[in-house]
């Protein structure tokens, strides 16, 4: 089974918008857990655009499932995150001026400076997961670094799918996950995947060899403005582990 991570950011960004307490992400993520989802994301972004301090201390007390706390390597986030102590931590890369995030961790341009930092969390009891780009060399340098799962950028993947409509080119563009995913396993990582997925391109990860987890935010949120949350995620559990949904 594929797991299904609900990031529920753009609730708080809705309500970031206005200055209201309302929508609140925790009454979300209670939602998601009702429609299945198996852990709830959120990311405590440096200049706080939408989720707060407050939200990811709330979700942690609140929610009965895992929570995955995204955050970039520093050492503000480190220590908040030592103090929540969520089920698992992913590193990403953070730019003030990017609409979300654009891209995988240089892991390998960086492993002098990620070495410790995933130490630490690691010997506080935290996973730890690197959102990288589905290559070899940033997976091999992934375990070098000690990571626990790797949670690959499909933002390309889901861009190059949807400018396709031959399905050998689809079976192709996904085999480059498959082989990024084949490879991490056999290194002894989890493989997680994210960015840009939603209700037309979810569904292929059944194809995808050693898929863990599917981490999912801004479509489940879009979806459920006219389904409903429980609905939305509902849904997208389906088409991540149901054949018959298998393309």
């Amino acid at each position: 089974m594929i797991r299904l991570g609900v990031n529920i950011d753009h609730v708080a960004t809705v309500r970031q918008a206005r200055g209201e307490p309302y929508p609140d992400p925790v009454q979300a993520a209670v939602l998601c857990e009702l429609g299945g989802a198996d852990n709830i994301t959120c990311h405590l972004r440096e200049d706080r655009r939408h989720i707060q301090d407050r939200d990811v201390y709330a979700l942690k007390d609140s929610i009965k499932i895992p929570l995955n706390f995204e955050m970039a390597a520093t050492e503000e986030m480190i220590r908040i995150a030592q103090q929540v102590m969520p089920h698992a931590v992913t590193l990403v890369p953070e730019k003030r001026e990017e609409r979300t995030t654009e891209g995988g961790l240089d892991v390998a341009g960086h492993a002098k400076e990620l070495k410790p930092k995933i130490a630490r969390l690691k010997d506080s009891g935290i996973l730890v997961s690197l959102f990288i780009e589905p290559d070899d060399r940033a997976i091999e340098a992934s375990a070098a670094l000690g990571a626990d799962a790797v949670e690959f950028h499909t933002g390309t993947w889901c861009h190059e799918m949807a400018a396709t409509r031959l399905t050998r080119q689809q079976v192709e563009l996904t085999g480059r996950l498959t082989h990024a995913s084949v490879l991490a396993h056999r290194l002894g990582l989890q493989s997680h995947f994210g960015h840009g997925l939603n209700y037309t391109n979810a569904m292929w990860l059944q194809h995808v060899d050693h898929a863990e987890e599917a981490n999912i935010g801004h479509a489940v949120v879009a979806r459920a403005i006219f389904t409903g949350l429980k609905e939305a995620v509902m849904t997208m559990k389906e088409l991540l582990n149901d054949p018959r949904h298998r393309p």
